[in-house]
């Protein structure tokens, strides 16, 4: 079983109580997957959160049969696989390790359920979550600016 010392090491859950943490540790799965191993295809049904505690893992997506493009990582201490807080969703890229990962996960479903339950536990992680959501969002609005600004046809429209 995953401690209260390990939960703590993760950015999104370093402000739960000790007794949320203790009511976690019971539902998370320890998981370790080898480099270029998939944790999951994207399409598949999201049934799991994750949070990384060793290693790292890249998202992928497939642009044509043969081009697959790396849009976003995560390293430890930082969780992924939010579609499984959604209701019938998929996940969205592939997530696959770049090296040896060791993940914590637990069930989609099943954290729901402990979050709906626990008010005070469910708004502590909703609004971590929000703040990392939030953050992706702005990285990837600045990297769509930073292409938009350097793209050559686009050039002439900046310099007037």
């Amino acid at each position: 079983m995953v401690s209260r010392y390990d939960l703590r090491q993760i950015v999104m859950l370093g402000y739960f109580s000790d007794e949320m943490l203790d009511k976690l540790a019971g539902a998370v799965d320890v998981l370790t997957f080898e480099e270029r191993e998939y944790i999951f295809h994207q399409g598949e049904m999201a049934d799991r959160f994750y949070w990384l505690k060793r290693g790292k893992i890249l998202f992928e997506q497939r642009i044509s049969a043969t081009i697959t493009v790396a849009t976003g990582s995560v390293k430890p201490g930082y969780s992924f696989g939010w579609s499984a807080m959604l209701e019938g969703k998929y996940y969205t890229a592939d997530a696959v390790c770049s090296e040896l990962c060791e993940v914590y996960s637990v069930r989609g479903r099943r954290l729901k359920s402990m979050l709906n339950s626990d008010p005070a536990m469910g708004y502590a992680f909703s609004q971590r979550l929000i703040r990392v959501l939030k953050s992706r969002l702005d990285h990837r609005t600045e990297q769509f600016m930073r292409v938009i600004r350097n793209h050559p046809e686009l050039q002439s429209l900046f310099d007037n």
